[in-house]
């Protein structure tokens, strides 16, 4: 085996290798949402302010499960949110207490499953899985989306929000005046 082997076989790693490489940007739409707990997006906020966009969910919603693997994960839905909110991910029935403006939102036991207060307070004690909240900059809630959405109408919704157009019109006004 001479130095022609071995520059070939160099060459041939090389090929197989640089097209997996060759193509990724910055500009790369990513596959996975940058989601952070609570807390995290609430210091990171006082220091980036923008909008939060909150999936509560519980372990066990298998409409959850599935909106995390198709409509979170497509490409588009995750890279407009890791640019536009701080996503944060939050379990309906996590035990763990979060503190936030002076209040200890704890877990609160029920039968078999409880619920989590901050969960709670964040749906108005309406709780049904998948449900998403969008939060200003300010951290007041703009609004509850409840139910399963596809990736088109996820952007649909998250354009929405981010653009602020719930200002000045209906979600119905806006994606008529899309069409």
């Amino acid at each position: 085996m001479g130095k022609s082997f071995l520059l070939g076989s160099c060459f041939l790693f090389l090929m197989a290798i640089i097209p997996n490489y060759s193509f990724i940007s910055p500009e790369t739409p990513t596959k996975d949402v940058n989601w952070m707990t609570w807390e995290e997006a609430v210091a990171l906020n006082e220091k980036n302010p923008k909008k939060i966009f909150i999936d509560v969910y519980t372990d066990w919603c298998g409409w959850c499960k599935r909106l995390e693997k198709s409509t979170f994960q497509h490409p588009e839905v995750a890279d407009y949110l890791n640019k536009n909110f701080h996503p944060v991910k939050l379990d309906a029935e996590m035990t763990r207490d979060v503190k936030f403006k002076d209040h200890t939102f704890k877990y609160i036991p029920s039968g078999r499953r409880g619920v989590h207060e901050l969960a709670a307070a964040l749906l108005d004690n309406r709780m049904s899985y998948p449900s998403c909240v969008a939060m200003d900059e300010d951290i007041n809630r703009i609004t509850i989306i409840p139910g399963y959405r596809e990736y088109e109408d996820m952007l649909d919704i998250l354009t929405y929000i981010n653009l602020e157009k719930y200002k000045e019109m209906t979600f119905k006004e806006f994606i008529d005046k899309k069409k």
